[in-house]
This record gives structure tokens, sequence and C-alpha cells, in this order.
């Protein structure tokens, strides 16, 4: 009893600790709300909110089975004080804001109004992740969530621009006769925006594609243009036979391949308010037979918030023999892509198997080496090798590691492809090769045998990846996993696949889009795909069992079987992890896939977990029941199986054929051939383990029917999912981007729920972790089941060198089915600095905002702390006050004069800058940050300063350094520079150098030639007056970051500079003692001159009384 109550305690403790993470896998969930950004939101509509220059204005409704269901439910929320939250996620930021509690009378939904300024401050075009919204209610027990996405349309660059000229619907719809294939492309960073191309004949002229912000959800929303005219005017002039081929949409830059050439797109990031102009790129040699047989390749990642070493390639391959003229077919270039490289290194130096022929040539950054796939015609071979890049981005002609030979089954290879934003790299065509050690190996993923897979698609979000193949069958694998399925065929001979930003999949076809109608909460819709499709195969299996849970399936090859169709008897990697359903009744999980040539008759089989108990056949079916049976040996591998007949009934029938009969402790039989009533031919699945010279009565032997004639009676599908997923409060993005600065770690962690109901616990570690650069970071992993048989995983990851660069770190749980919605993790690790870590002075003196607004706060004696500067001030130099030199305004306002501006100096410094080339200061459009930012480059908008009496001694310079998880104060091994930027004097400052800083201390004040402080303790003293204006620098070395912080200092009350008050003060004395002196001598006389001027006033009072008027 205390042991079941404490298993109760510790699975309680898990469900309150597991309900405070983001959990995923948990099924499908309703989709309870209707949420818009553009108007009254419309049931059954996927969540698409957009971001503009104006405040986020959202409108979300209750959606229950009618409106008037809805507006009592939504009712009965806000009455009990209840409201949605909106989480605003991305893989760097999440924010939550909180819908109005307040419902008016005429109002059915929720509103939330939130200002730009409170998501983003930045209005620059850029390439910009596309956030995800979640908006979420709990009310009891109960959780109500539905997801949705946030694209900001000011910042999205391919948005900005004008792409040709505009096409109506009528037109577009002239195009279908004419359209042999569709190009789908989208935005790295934004996968709801995308461009489809239509892919012309002969018959037909001209580049045509559609834009969509949303996703192709609506194919009414996609814009069309007609970009024939922007290609024509590289040209020069009209051809005839111009068509798109490909194209690929990266960061910044627009990649058009069309039959006339290759054309690059102006930078995005800059419109020009003109139609965007493309330029062509020159191959010589190369013409429009080359061009329609061209492919463009691209290792798709988002560089948002762009680091140096992230850089865009693109390639292109032309399948031409090579010539004279040309001895390369392949070629590639970075961002901006107006120089195009040969892929092969110097044909003088190359290793002989890369004369073959390049299939692909992707650039993987992660390592910095490029990664070719090659195959070779004439003997039939397919090598994958891995080249280092030179200093000028070249291949080297020494391969990084032994080329990959594949095996000779891998005979029509297609392309190679990086999963985005991961270091999974698959190469595919008639099989499918897996490497996650950046190409120096490959495993075998799936073999299509007679069918080739002529396209892959990817959604980062939810690490699916399909292929298309010829026949039209869709398989699905998740990044990282060792497993595959079939979802579905398409019949449509003229479609592409396309994500989404949340991972739905859409089939786009010319005249129309599909994207399966209804959708649950989380996860992905596949009803594209019809019903999930039956994976078995068509041929007999015969169970044996070896526990009571435990079954082994061997799957039956006719001996006659012709050679090149065994593969279409057998198991493949495509069973692993599904489910085998009997005819009758029963499942079973399918663990292990095994190939070997005996028993004869048997090349494959598969071990199988029980989940129900499979379906016995009857006496009914099978009247052999009835019998008795005995087993004796005919042949090699055949047995023959004897009916002890006990009733006239009793008999094999043509019926039994395919049936396996199951004799426990012993081997299975399954019956071939049926000889006459009494005796069968059989085949045994454990042949050295045959009852010979026994009787087996009737009940101790039974039959099941897993055979393949008249119709299978068995069938393979999907599991479904197992295993829930749990991640901590802080990591709300499957996919999160950490930085990791120098002498700084990042903790991972994530919990494995098995949702075992059916399935056996396994007791081994449910997480394979793979990192696509272990050169570039320390990684430290601890694994461990809890009492609930979860699995916890804390992943530490450490700077390792001063190298900077990124890598994917891969969570893998390797025992989940295709079907869960998480089964990867992928965060991206950069070794840099994060942009949103930054450097703060701690002021002595805390000052409330609206004392600043105000500016007005005054100490214990009432001295007003805050300064409010002139218009126009400029600083004191060490020529004096009235002769400022420094170039920076503070408080500028063009409109006033500038003050102290009557020397030659002073007026030939000064420049304005957000004020230049205006006349007042409201032109200058400074913002409330710019006013309240202490930096150099925002003086023009500095209105107030703190203030400080004369002497400022002491004063505590304190620093720390922020991120979006820490706040550290700065100190060792941090060193620090200060100057004024105003190359102001009177001031010094006063800092302790332990003895392991300081012989660093001098050595680097030896290369910068500059002063350099310890932090810690690090105090200023300033005998000047007025403004002073310091800028403290970390120096580098000990951070990846340009850790800088500005601060200003007013010094007010400061007496008068030597001489002005020793020649007052001398005065004064001189003064003093002068009139102290003619006192003592007035008295020493006895001269009173009071008395003098008393008699004197009294006679000129007697004379004017003694004058008469006449």
């Amino acid at each position: 009893m205390e042991l079941s109550l404490i298993y109760v305690i510790i699975l309680l403790l898990n469900i309150f600790e597991f309900s405070s993470g983001t959990v995923y896998n948990k099924g499908d969930k309703e989709r309870r709300f209707a949420c818009s950004s553009q108007g009254y939101p419309k049931e059954n509509e996927i969540i698409k909110l957009f971001l503009s220059l104006e405040n986020l204005i959202i409108q979300c409704f209750f959606q229950a089975e009618n409106e008037i269901v809805s507006r009592e439910m939504l009712s009965i929320f806000t009455a009990g004080g209840l409201a949605p939250s909106l989480g605003i996620i991305n893989s760097t930021y999440h924010g939550i804001f909180h819908f109005n509690l307040t419902l008016f009378s005429d109002r059915v939904f929720w509103l939330i109004d939130i200002p730009r300024e409170n998501i983003t401050e930045n209005k620059d075009i850029a390439a910009v992740e596309e956030w995800l919204v979640r908006i979420t209610l709990h009310k009891g027990l109960n959780i109500y969530a539905t997801e949705g996405t946030l694209l900001d349309s000011v910042r999205e660059p391919i948005l900005q621009w004008i792409l040709g000229r505009v096409m109506i619907q009528n037109e577009i719809n002239t195009l279908f006769p004419h359209v042999t294939d569709v190009k789908v492309t989208k935005c790295p960073c934004a996968n709801d925006v995308a461009l489809i191309g239509f892919i012309l004949n002969t018959t037909y002229n001209g580049v045509f594609v559609g834009l969509t912000s949303s996703g192709f959800w609506d194919y009414g929303s996609t814009v069309w243009y007609d970009l024939t005219d922007n290609i024509y005017v590289s040209l020069h002039e009209e051809h005839s036979g111009l068509s798109l081929i490909d194209m690929v949409l990266t960061n910044h830059i627009l990649v058009v391949l069309t039959s006339l050439g290759l054309f690059v797109s102006e930078d995005l990031r800059y419109p020009s308010g003109q139609i965007l102009k493309l330029t062509r790129a020159d191959f010589c040699g190369f013409e429009r037979v080359d061009y329609i047989k061209g492919k463009l390749w691209y290792n798709e990642r988002c560089f948002a918030n762009k680091e140096h070493f992230e850089v865009d390639y693109v390639t292109i391959t032309f399948d031409r023999n090579r010539t004279l003229s040309e001895s390369n077919s392949c070629f590639f270039s970075s961002e901006p892509f107006s120089r195009w490289l040969p892929c092969l290194p110097d044909e003088n130096k190359i290793e002989s198997y890369l004369s073959s022929r390049v299939i692909t040539f992707l650039v993987d950054q992660e390592h910095n080496t490029g990664i070719y796939l090659l195959f070779d015609k004439l003997n039939k071979t397919t090598i994958a090798s891995v080249n280092v890049l030179t200093g000028n981005k070249h291949p080297n002609s020494k391969p990084k590691f032994p080329p990959f030979l594949f095996p000779s089954s891998f005979s029509s290879p297609v392309g190679m492809v990086f999963h985005p934003r991961s270091h999974f790299l698959y190469a595919y065509g008639n099989q499918v090769w897996l490497s996650v050690d950046g190409g120096n190996t490959f495993e075998l993923l799936a073999d299509f045998h007679n069918d080739i897979a002529k396209n892959s698609y990817h959604s980062y979000y939810t690490s699916d990846i399909t292929f298309a193949c010829q026949s039209g069958k869709v398989y699905l694998t998740k990044a990282g996993l060792g497993v595959y399925s079939e979802i579905g065929s398409i019949d449509n001979k003229i479609f592409a696949l396309y994500y989404d930003h949340l991972g739905f999949i859409h089939k786009l076809t010319p005249d129309h889009f599909e994207d399966g109608g209804v959708f649950a909460g989380f996860g992905n819709s596949r009803s594209i795909f019809g019903l999930p499709p039956d994976m078995g195969f068509d041929t007999a299996l015969a169970p044996q069992f070896l526990t009571i849970n435990d079954v082994i399936f061997f799957a039956y090859v006719p001996l006659n079987e012709p050679q090149e169709t065994i593969y279409t008897k057998k198991f493949s990697n495509i069973h692993y992890g599904k489910v085998i359903h009997s005819g009758k009744t029963g499942k079973a999980y399918i663990k292990q896939i095994m190939q070997h040539k005996i028993p004869k008759g048997f090349m494959s089989s598969v071990i199988a977990e029980t989940i129900n108990p499979f379906g016995l056949e009857d006496e009914k079916e099978s009247s052999c029941l009835s019998s008795s049976l005995s087993i004796e040996k005919t042949t090699s591998f055949a047995f023959k199986l004897t009916l002890d007949l006990q009733t006239a009934d009793s008999s094999f029938k043509t019926s039994d054929i395919e049936k396996t009969v199951v004799i426990p402790g012993y081997s299975s039989f399954l019956i071939t051939e049926i000889l006459d009533d009494k005796n069968a031919l059989a085949l045994a699945t454990m042949p050295e383990n045959i009852p010979f010279n026994m009787v087996f009565i009737k009940d101790t032997w039974f039959l099941y029917n897993f055979g393949s004639v008249n119709g299978r009676k068995w069938a393979i599908f999907l599991k479904p999912c197992n295993y829930w997923v749990q991640q901590p409060d802080d990591s709300l993005s499957l996919n999160i981007v950490k930085y990791i600065d120098l002498g700084n770690s990042q903790v991972f962690k994530i919990k494995v729920i098995p949702n075992s109901k059916y399935f056996q616990i396994i007791d081994y570690p449910l997480v394979e972790i793979i990192v696509g650069n272990p050169m570039l970071l320390e990684v430290n992993v601890k694994g461990f089941f809890d009492d609930t048989h979860s699995y916890l995983v804390e992943i530490s990851v450490a700077s390792r060198s001063l190298r900077q660069g990124s890598t994917s770190l891969a969570l893998i749980i390797w025992a989940a089915p295709t079907e869960c919605f998480v089964t990867t993790v992928v965060p991206t690790l950069k070794s840099s600095c994060s942009y949103l870590r930054s450097m703060h002075h701690v002021s002595s003196i805390y000052i409330p905002l609206e004392d600043w607004i105000r500016g007005v706060h005054k100490d214990s004696q009432g001295f007003n702390m805050i300064k409010t500067l002139p218009a126009n001030y400029r600083p004191p130099s060490n020529m004096g006050i009235a002769i400022p030199l420094t170039d920076n305004f503070y408080n500028a306002d063009p409109s006033k004069p500038i003050p102290r501006n009557l020397f030659r100096k002073s007026k030939e410094t000064g420049k304005y800058k957000q004020c230049a080339h205006v006349s007042t200061r409201e032109e200058c459009n400074c913002t409330w940050d710019q006013k309240f930012s202490h930096a150099v480059a925002f003086s023009d908008c500095k209105e107030k300063v703190p203030r400080f009496k004369f002497p400022v001694t002491q004063y505590p310079i304190t620093l720390d350094i922020l991120s979006e998880n820490e706040h550290v104060p700065v100190k060792s091994p941090y060193l620090v520079t200060v100057t004024e930027v105003n190359l102001r004097k009177n001031w010094n400052l006063k800092h302790s150098v332990p003895e392991n800083v300081k012989k660093l201390k001098n050595h680097l004040e030896t290369i910068l030639h500059t002063s350099v402080y310890n932090p810690s303790g690090l105090n200023l003293s300033i005998k000047g007056s007025e403004l002073f204006h310091f800028r403290v620098t970390v120096v580098p070395g000990v951070t990846f970051c340009n850790l800088v912080e500005e601060f200003q200092i007013y010094v007010d009350e400061v007496p008068l500079p030597f001489p002005g008050h020793t020649l007052i003060a001398v005065a004064a004395a001189v003064v003093l003692g002068g009139l102290i002196f003619t006192a003592f001598m007035f008295q020493l006389r006895n001269i009173h001159p009071w008395r003098a001027f008393r008699r004197w006033i009294r006679r000129n009072t007697l004379n004017l009384s003694n004058t008469n008027v006449p």
C-alpha cells in the first residue's frame, strides 16, 4: 500500500512538472479559435496574421457548433474572468500578450490591440523570421489551443517589390494548356512567402510566376506576374522559346533559370519602386538546349540576424557532356551571385572519379566544404565526395575524406539536398540515402527499386521530408529518422508539393491548390493523399510465435519467383516500425526486419510485438482442424502434413493454401499445396525444430490465415504515435537558435514520455544526439529515466575555441513513428555573439522614467539630478567653455541659433547627424528610444542627461552584460578601455589590478596603445565642468561581441576656475582691509564722519526754511 501511494505521488508530481512545459504528440486537437488581423475571422480557416506599421489588432472567436453556442461559451469564459492569451514565438524570441477581458454586448469575439513596437522595433527590410502564434485558453482541466502564423509584411524583402506586370485570372487560364510542369520556391525565413512558376512547352512564350504571402491556402489570393519583359530587357532583344525552368528564392536574392539563360535579381532588401530588374549571368558555350536541362540547387537556411560567416550559395548543373571549349557542367556562386565559379577544381589536379558527371554540388557551411554527388554513366557508379573550400571559396583538389562509393543498386541518382536548417543530407533517386556526418558516410534509408524519386519537399517546422516518385507515390520520413512510410499517391501529372510555415502540406496544380480541408489545432493534415495506404505486399506470411507477445512473420517467396521480382515478396525498410493487421482481428508492431536465405521459401522476416491477439481459423472455415495432425519430411526443405481423419467432413481444401499451421513449441508450417484430402505440402519456418513421429490431436494445433489467395488477408499500416515530447517553458520554439559566446554555455532539456497503452516500454535511451560539427563546440549529454519511465535528456553546450560558426544539434527520438508530429528537435547553435547581447552602464542613482520625461528629479537636498540641455549644445573644449571643438551636437534644433559659435575653430566644427539637411527639430524624427539613448550616434536627439554637483569623486562605473536569458556583471577576465568621445580632459580613473590580470593588462596596452582597466571596482573622478560623454569598450579576445557602452555626466555648480576665484578673493580682501584701516584712522584722529554728515543735513534744512518766496 505504501509503495502504491508513493508511486501515485511521484506520478502526480511528474504530471505537475509535465504541465509546465510545451507538450507535443498528444494527438490532434480541435481548432477552437478563429482569428484574423484583417477583418472578421472565418470559421475553419488557418490563422494567418500580418504585422504592418500600425498596431496589430486581432479578433478571435470561439468555434462551436453554431454562432449561438459560440456566443454562450464566450460569455461564460468572460463572466469567469477568462480570456485567451496570445503567444508570439520564433527561434530567438517569445512574448505573451493577453486579450481583453471586457466583452461588449454587441460583440461576439475577443479583441487584442498590440502596438508594433511591443513586438519589434525594427522596420528595415531584411530577411526576418516569420512568427508562430499560439492562442491558448485554460478552463479547469481543459486547454484550448490553436496555432497560426504572424508575418511582418513591412520587412519581408520580396513583398516590397513589383515583380513584373500584374496578370488577371483570364490571362492565367490561357496558360494552362501549355503548362508541362510547375516549380515552387519559398522564403527560407518565412515559408508562407512563396513563388510558383509555370514551365511551358514550345507553343507558348514567357515567364509567369505567382506570389503568395499566406502559404497558398487560397488560389484567389495569389498575385500573378509576367516577368517576360524583365528578361527581354537583359537579353536586349526578343527571343522565342522562353520558359521558366527552375527558380530559387534565397534570403535576399531571386535566382531564375530560364530556357534562355540564368537571371539574378537585384538585392531585395533595397526596393527601388520600379519593376524588379533581372541580370543575366553568362556561361560561355551554353545554349538553350543546355539551359532546358539545367537545375538549381540550394541549401536552405534562414539568415535572420545574419552573421558575417553566413552566406547563401546557389549551384547550377547542366546535363551535358564535357567539350573542349567547356569542361565544366556545374557552377556555383555566393551572394550576390555575380561571379560564378566551376564546381570542380583545376582539371589537371582533380581525382579521376571527379571526372564523372556532377549531379549535385552543395556547400556545407557548418564544415566549410563542398559536397559532390557524381555519376559515371559508363561504369554505372554513383560517388559522393567532400572537398574543403579554400580561402577563395573554391574546392580543394584533394578530398577531405575518401570518396563514398554507393552500391550498384543506386543506379539512378537524381539529386542531393540538405534538410533546411540542419546537417541531415539526403541523396535520392531510385533509392534514398542519409548522411549525418557531412557526406563522409551514407546509410540506406529507402529503396524504390524500379521507381524513382524525382523531387523532395521539406518542412523545417515539423521535420517532414517527402519524396514524390515518377509513379505518383509519395513517401514520408522525418529529419534524421531511420524509418519512412508511404503516405499516398497523386494522380495529377502536373503538380508540386509545398510545405507552409506550420508544416501543412499542399498540392499545387496550375489551376487549383489543395490543402486537405479540415485541420487540427496542432499537426499536419495529409488528407490530400486520401486514406492511409496499405504498405503490405502480395504474398503470404507465416507466423512463428516465440512467446505470448513476440512473433516472427516469415514472408513467403515462391520457389519459381523470377529474380527481378523477388523484392516484391520481401519485407524492407519501409515496414520497420509499422503495424501488421490481420484480416480477422489482431495487430502486431514490427520492431525488427531480417533478410536471409534460409529457411527455403522465406527470404525475409520480421520480429513483431503483439498488440492485440490474432484471430484463429475455426472448423467452419477450415474443416481440417477437427482432425489430428502428423508431419513427415519429403524433401530437404518440404514437409508433408497428414490428417488423421476423424470425421467425414474433415479434410484439406484448396482454400487452406497459404494458411499457417502453428504448433506451440515447434516450427510453424505454411501450406503451399494440397495433395489430397488428407495430405498437404508445407514449408517450415524453423526446419531444425520439426516434431517428427508425433501426432497432434485436435485443439493442440491451430491455423492462422495470413495468405494472399483470393485477396490478401493481412495489411500493414502506420503505427500511431506513442511518445509525447515536452520542452520547458523557456524553449517554446521547436527549432530554437542559441548563441554561445566565449566562456559561456547553454543548457537544453527535453523529456520523452512513453504513451504506451499497447506497446512495450523500451528501457534503453530513447533519444539519439547528433552534432553537425562536433569540432566547433563542446557538447556534454546526460540522460536518465525517471520513476514514470519518462526519459529526460540534458545537454550542455560550451564554447571550445576562438572559431566562429554555426552548427545544428539534432535530438532524434529514434523509436518514434513518422505519425508523430515531433520526432526530431533541431536547435541551431552559433558560436558567436547574440544580437540581443549588450553591455549596459548601471547608474549610481535611480531616476524613474516619468521623472526623465518631466525633467525633474530632486535629491534629499533639493538638487535637480536631471539637466535639460540647451538647443544645439556642445560641450567645452580644453581651450575653454566658449570654444567648443567637438562635432557632436546635443539636443539639435536647426531652426535655432548655435551658441558658443563665435570663434573660427568652433564654426568649422559641429555637424548634425540625424538633423542633417532638415530645417526644424520635428523633421529630425527623433524617437523616444533615441532621445533616451546615450549613444553618440543619437546625440542630435539627446535632450536630458544626469546632473551632478562639482566635484564628482569616486563615481562607480558599474557595467552589466544583458542577453536573452542572463544578467551578469562585467568583471575579470573582461578588460575595458574608457575614452571621452568629445576629447575632454580633467577626469581620471581609479581601479585595482590583481596580479593575475596585470600581465595581460600590460600586454594589451602595448598592442592597443591606450590604457586598459579592470572593470571590477572602476571609479571615475571629474574636475571639469558641464557635459562629459564617456565610451567604455570591452577589449576583444574574451568575447565575440563588440561590447560598447556610453554614458554621460553633467557637472554643475562649478567654482570659477583659476585665477578668477583667486583674483576676486584678493580684491575683496584688499577692499575690506582698506575699510578697516580707514575706520581706524578716523577713530585715531577723533574724526566722526557721521556727526559731520548729520550737521550738514540740519544746516541745509534751516537754510531752506528761512528762504522767502516773493
